[in-house]
């Protein structure tokens, strides 16, 4: 019998050998993912611990390509893009992408722009309750709103829109950064 997971898994792999990283770090991160999708078990389960699993989040353009979903997330205290675990009934990381985004900022309304995966990252998540030092394998998707209403849902205190310009290292992480660098390119005509 196959496992729900397995068609996942297939589904990714061929998703990170299409994905072009953009830096030597995504090239990096994603060699780590294929790495991770060889290792045994359900790489999706927030149970798998060993080096750590899969998760996906969502960045978001205003309708006008100007501005960048941001929530404050709630345990980190750092302003990020809505993400989070993949659940047993995502159909795929995509999907995952789209529920967190719904749940964290009351966001249902948009459209995806390109066809697989916009940026990569894996970071060390530490230590919590129950849960042992892990890494996330993040596969982060982009899309565009047809709103610009937000609601901020339980593991965020906020959400904004952010001007692409505005957004800074005090208040973000590299990774955010790197994905605003991106946007950024491709709003002046270089990518």
């Amino acid at each position: 019998m196959v496992e729900p997971h397995e068609g996942r898994r297939a589904d990714l792999a061929r998703a990170l050998a299409d994905f072009r990283p953009a830096d030597a770090a995504e090239l990096r991160h994603r060699q780590a993912m294929l790495q991770l999708l060889a290792c045994p078990g359900d790489v999706f389960s927030r149970r798998h611990h060993q080096p750590g699993h899969f998760t996906a989040s969502a960045f978001v353009l205003d309708a006008r390509g100007e501005r960048l979903l941001l929530i404050h997330h709630a345990k980190l205290g750092r302003w990020l893009q809505p993400g989070g675990h993949v659940d047993p009934d995502d159909a795929d990381l995509a999907a995952a992408a789209r529920r967190e985004l719904a749940e964290e900022a009351g966001l249902t309304r948009v459209d995806a722009i390109g066809s697989g995966p916009f940026d990569l990252d894996v970071h060390a998540i530490p230590a919590l309750n129950a849960e042992p030092a892990h890494l996330h394998f993040d596969v982060r998707y982009l899309f565009r709103a047809r709103g610009d209403a937000l609601r901020a849902g339980s593991d965020a205190k906020a959400a904004r829109w952010s001007p692409l310009e505005a957004i800074g290292p005090t208040e973000s992480d590299a990774s955010v950064l790197r994905a605003r660098d991106k946007l950024l390119h491709r709003a002046f005509g270089h990518g």
